[in-house]
């Protein structure tokens, strides 16, 4: 519900749409999203031709979810800074530059569970 407005909430139903949408306005918007799911779906490729346990699975499915959404959290963030700060400033800067270091380190650490996960289905 927006501040202000005399409207009801959203029926579930309405809001999952909503959730649709906003995931298709970051694919069809955001090369970094794009570049996630296709390394998830090589990940899922990876775990059949391997036949990583379920355990794997769950790990793998895991991340990959857990990346592209702070890949979403990212863009909303930045989306939200340049509204309230459509000119540069240093604050904005940081508060971007911050969000997306999240990112980066979480799919850092994301990599090195999948070379885990991966070399053990290898190696075992």
């Amino acid at each position: 519900m927006i501040p202000g407005s005399k409207s009801d909430h959203p029926g579930f139903r309405k809001s999952f749409l909503f959730a649709i949408q906003g995931f298709r306005t970051a694919v069809v918007t955001e090369r970094n999203i794009k570049v996630m799911l296709c390394v998830g779906a090589l990940a899922v490729v990876a775990g059949i031709v391997l036949q990583i346990d379920l355990l794997s699975w769950a790990i793998i499915l895991l991340c990959c979810a857990v990346v592209i959404m702070a890949e979403l959290f990212n863009t909303a963030i930045e989306t939200v800074v340049d509204l309230v700060s459509p000119e540069f400033h240093p604050l904005a800067g940081r508060a971007k530059d911050i969000a997306a270091a999240a990112v980066w380190f979480l799919s850092f650490v994301v990599a090195i569970v999948g070379v885990l996960v991966y070399a053990n289905a290898i190696f075992s």
